[in-house]
């Protein structure tokens, strides 16, 4: 073959056009591991992480004109060595982005020791014999454990290994996890008829790799779970999909919303094969935890009441509701509940739950169940996953960059532009931490305005899509 025969070869073209991104979003992760501490250069932080999301977004167009019939394919193995790589480059990385992975690691610990987590707070006055400098940066310490069993259970592997590199194992242990959840990503995209090229918007997103292997969070554990249970699925294995989905919810709790709508996707006749493992599982594991903090963990209660941060909708919501004295108007209500029945002492209860924040929880709590059961309506898994758990994430009053790793996996496979975007806007989420500045209202703004219209187009290029022909 001629050297210009070589250069129209479509294989060569595209497999470099995809390489030279690839390689410069890995030096750029790589460059981010070697700053040190990313909250000491907030600004080349935000550099680097900006340059590698471009270097994503120009290596999925390149992979995207690849897949024709005169190219070679888009290579599984090539996607998770890319993957690897990718996450092996933040492995060093300090976790001082979020401190949740020494909430994971104090909670082990103590686990380990034969303690409850979910009954004693780190600063509890029991664990003082077990203060170090791991408590130290253990934050929220007077809130017991969030955190479900199966997550718990592997919260310990560090410790029962005994290789006095607790962080580095954990870290292993999730990266590991993440590398399972591309690898059945490949598998769901080719059983579902998905383009494999669309893998990477996770396999190689620079959020992906800074969330596990550079903070470490657990997310990949739930994910990986949640995206075998479409696999499994579609392969018409209803009882492996309930294991799965068990496995899901015991990793963190959000995966068990996603219980109808995958009941309603399996095959006719197959939902009660899927549901009783993944009901009874989840019951076994739960039971136990319910019965020794007397019902649900007070961890849990403290998380649902109070935290918030960057939810899309709770926040312009409750101060929607303050500056139309909304609590104002729900007391009033109270005032003549009390008068029409006599029981003051009933109503009197209600009225400091009475305030904005609470009014809008209450209000996206509706909101959720509504998208629960919107989800039965979803048939393909893909589709509805990216809807149930963006749905979802839309309806949390917390929201951390992290958690687009739930989304990311479904929207990458359907194409969903806007959770793309939001996916890579994610690190705004991290200015008030590295720059002091407020999130609300520019941040907020800057992340979900975008959001929302490229929401608004998706809608009305669907709608286009439905309208009749005309003839």
């Amino acid at each position: 073959m001629s050297m210009e025969a070589v250069d129209r070869d479509p294989r060569r073209g595209w497999h470099a056009a995809l390489a030279v991104p690839l390689a410069v979003e890995v030096l750029a992760l790589v460059g981010l591991a070697a700053a040190g501490d990313p909250t000491r250069q907030p600004l080349l932080t935000m550099a680097l992480l900006a340059v590698a999301t471009v270097c994503l977004v120009a290596a999925v167009r390149a992979a995207a004109r690849g897949q024709s019939p005169a190219a070679a394919p888009l290579s599984p193995r090539a996607v998770l060595a890319v993957a690897a790589l990718l996450r092996v480059a933040l492995l060093p990385l300090a976790p001082t982005l979020s401190t949740d992975v020494w909430r994971y690691l104090w909670d082990g610990r103590v686990a380990a020791h034969g303690a409850n987590p979910y009954q004693l707070a780190p600063d509890d006055p029991s664990l003082a014999a077990m203060r170090d400098e791991l408590w130290t940066r253990v934050e929220h310490r007077e809130v017991p454990s969030v955190y479900p069993p199966l997550a718990m259970s592997l919260f310990v592997v560090p410790f029962a290994l005994r290789t006095g590199a607790a962080l580095l194992v954990w870290k292993l242990l999730v990266t590991a996890a993440d590398l399972v959840a591309c690898l059945v990503l490949v598998r769901l995209a080719a059983a579902g008829g998905w383009p494999a090229h669309r893998v990477l918007w996770y396999a190689a997103h620079p959020l992906v790799a800074l969330e596990v292997a550079g903070m470490g969070h657990l997310e990949p554990l739930g994910v990986a779970a949640s995206l075998a249970v479409a696999l499994l699925l579609l392969r018409r294995r209803p009882a492996g999909a309930g294991v799965a989905a068990a496995a899901a919810g015991l990793a963190k709790l959000v995966p068990f919303a996603a219980l109808p709508m995958w009941a309603r996707q399996a095959r006719p006749g197959s939902s009660r094969a899927f549901l009783l493992p993944a009901i009874g599982l989840a019951a076994l594991a739960l039971a136990p935890v319910a019965f020794a903090s007397g019902g649900v963990p007070a961890g849990l209660v403290t998380y649902t009441l109070r935290w918030e941060y960057g939810g899309p909708l709770h926040e312009p919501l409750w101060r929607l509701l303050a500056a139309a004295h909304a609590p104002e108007a729900v007391k009033h209500g109270l005032d003549l509940m009390k008068e029409w029945t006599g029981m003051h002492a009933l109503w009197n209860h209600a009225y400091p739950w009475a305030y904005p924040q609470l009014l809008s929880r209450l209000a996206l709590v509706l909101a959720a169940v509504g998208v629960v059961a919107r989800s039965l309506t979803w048939r393909d898994p893909v589709r509805g996953g990216a809807g149930l758990f963006g749905g979802l994430l839309l309806c949390s009053p917390t929201v951390y960059p992290w958690y687009l790793l739930w989304v990311l996996p479904w929207a990458a496979l359907a194409g969903r532009a806007p959770w793309l975007w939001a996916a890579a806007a994610a690190p705004l989420l991290y200015v008030p931490a590295l720059f002091g500045a407020p999130l609300w209202p520019w941040v907020h703004v800057v992340l979900w305005g975008p959001f929302v219209v490229l929401w608004l187009l998706e809608k009305r290029s669907r709608a286009v899509e439905r309208w009749p022909t005309a003839r």
